[in-house]
């Protein structure tokens, strides 16, 4: 009879994360991070805010046609320009330096925004922006994913991207207050670009209290700072004997000796070195253009033009419209995010490109009955649509388009795989700023059916190659494409590896509290133990048996042999 080796499932913390202080200081922590998101949804969003602002547009002689096309489109050059350095100071500086370096740049660019006395200004400032925005779009994901707690990194890196509406209900709203409380100066359009420094400023004064990746730190030849961060924060107790501190170490060590027998360099080439590597990025390519060629870009950044496509030219109620979008946009992605671990990545996938199809077809269908036959009912019908649109791409493209790009990737090439997500979405981005302008004003509602065909493209595409990532830990998940044994080794190493600690323990207590035994065991009587006793076992250490059970689920762990499926 094979003994069931400890899993990672026997070590982590039960119950509601806020009573276990490690825990809850984490989080705390990787707030900073995650505000990274918000300021990316603050400045993606603020252009399209403005718009809707007649001082603004009365300001810069009001752009149209290339020049609208080149100021959306801006910080997504600037995004580019800066996108090749990223991942090299990620790799080598660290992640808390490059959010650092990244945030200069963006409160560089904001000051420079608020005092523009020229479009051609504007736009510089907007390039600057998206050059910093560079560097702590690449750090800020990789610190929470690499940092987070085992339990919580679905869903924190999840909600990560998900935050991005936050920023952007933020712009439409203020926005929205400033032309109600401003309307006919210029603090009406000056006012929203100044609350934009608010994210750099709290990043750059308090980036070095959140603590460095484990992962970094090991890759860097410093494990004993690595251990002493995941015991602090993971094991809640300080003890880097802590099974669980023990168990990821080992998982993380010997991550990192595969992939470098597997590539020799980490080198751009690598990431097309391998056959695991090579559909990685073809999953990660693919993602990174779905996610802006589904039709969202449509309303993301021209939705003064849809609006008017329908008859709705009222300034009032497009803002309110727009604000009222982001909000809509947050409760759903922030459902998906909290989905990610119960209904699974490639599920909601799944359930995100059918509904989309159906709906866009279904707006497709409005906005071509009101520009062909003048019907009122259609108008009022498109709005209901966008916002039904919006809900299934955002339970699926908004919190796993980051989250999912880096389970799949190993650490060797998480930032520079990620890097290239980033630049493609950069380069969909740009093409659609300068070509959905220009279609709507050519062809109108007929732009819409190539976004119907498209949608097909994508389901077929979803449906073939996207992979159930659920219930492994960051090292299984990313070890998934290369071969089925690698996942496997990487769950035993950590369970050896922690049974060995358990067992050097020396002392279980055994019975209840009225007759307490002692007994020394080496591994072997320890896996008898977690295989054939009762609850006391687990809760010398702070277990239970349901806990196990419950867990075991969710990580899709077989209670007969305790393997990772």
């Amino acid at each position: 009879m094979a003994y069931p080796e400890w899993t990672i499932v026997d070590f982590i913390h039960r119950g509601p994360w806020w009573q276990n202080r490690g825990i809850r200081l984490l989080n705390l922590w990787l707030c900073l991070p995650l505000l990274t998101s918000c300021i990316n949804g603050l400045d993606s969003s603020l252009v399209n805010g403005l718009q809707i602002l007649p001082d603004w547009q009365i300001y810069f002689h009001e752009p149209d046609g290339k020049t609208l096309g080149l100021l959306s489109a801006a910080q997504v050059i600037g995004s580019i320009v800066g996108l090749p350095f990223t991942p090299i100071c990620s790799d080598n500086l660290g992640r808390r330096p490059t959010l650092f370096i990244g945030s200069l740049f963006m409160l560089a660019g904001v000051a420079v925004q608020s005092a523009s006395t020229s479009i051609g200004m504007f736009i510089g400032s907007r390039c600057i922006i998206g050059f910093g925005l560079s560097f702590a779009l690449n750090a800020a994901p990789l610190l929470i994913t690499e940092l987070a707690y085992p339990t919580q990194r679905g869903k924190l890196t999840s909600m990560y991207n998900s935050s991005w509406y936050f920023g952007s209900i933020v712009a439409a709203w203020i926005c929205y207050a400033a032309f109600r409380a401003a309307g006919g100066s210029i603090w009406s359009w000056r006012i929203p670009t100044l609350v934009q420094a608010i994210g750099p400023i709290l990043q750059i004064c308090l980036i070095w209290f959140v603590p460095e990746s484990p992962r970094f730190l090991v890759a860097r030849g410093r494990e004993s700072e690595a251990s002493r961060i995941l015991a602090r924060y993971h094991a809640n107790s300080g003890d880097e004997r802590d099974p669980l501190v023990v168990f990821e170490m080992a998982q993380i060590r010997y991550a990192l000796k595969l992939e470098k027998e597997v590539a020799k360099s980490s080198s751009w080439s690598s990431l097309y070195s391998t056959p695991g590597n090579r559909r990685r990025m073809t999953i990660i390519i693919a993602l990174a253009i779905f996610s802006q060629w589904s039709g969202n870009g449509l309303v993301s950044y021209y939705i003064n033009l849809v609006l008017e496509g329908v008859g709705i030219s009222d300034t009032g109620t497009k803002a309110a419209i727009n604000g009222g979008l982001q909000v809509w946009n947050l409760l759903a992605a922030m459902t998906g995010a909290l989905l990610v671990d119960r209904l699974g990545r490639r599920t909601l996938f799944i359930i995100s490109n059918v509904g989309m199809l159906i709906d866009f077809g279904a707006w497709t269908i409005t906005t071509a009955l009101y520009n062909t036959l003048g019907i009122a009912s259609a108008a009022k019908a498109t709005v209901p649509f966008v916002f039904i649109f919006y809900f299934f791409y955002d339970i699926a493209y908004t919190p796993m388009l980051i989250a999912y790009t880096l389970e799949i990737l190993p650490f060797n090439i998480r930032a520079k795989g990620f890097a290239v997500m980033n630049f493609v979405v950069s380069l969909t981005l740009a093409f659609n700023q300068f070509v959905n302008p220009w279609a709507l004003d050519a062809i109108g509602w007929k732009y819409y059916l190539v976004y119907c065909g498209w949608l097909i493209i994508e389901l077929v595409f979803i449906v073939t190659f996207i992979v159930e990532t659920r219930g492994r830990t960051l090292e299984e998940t990313a070890a998934l494409f290369d071969g089925e044994q690698q996942p496997q080794d990487l769950v035993q190493m950590g369970g050896e590896a922690a049974t060995t600690t358990m067992a050097a323990r020396t002392t279980v207590r055994l019975g209840d509290s009225e007759n307490e035994n002692e007994k020394n065991v080496t591994p072997r009587d320890f896996m008898e133990l977690r295989s054939h006793a009762g609850p006391s076992v687990y809760a010398a250490y702070g277990k239970t048996k349901d806990y196990t059970t419950e867990h075991r689920q969710l990580y899709r762990v077989n209670t007969s042999d305790s393997d990772v499926l």
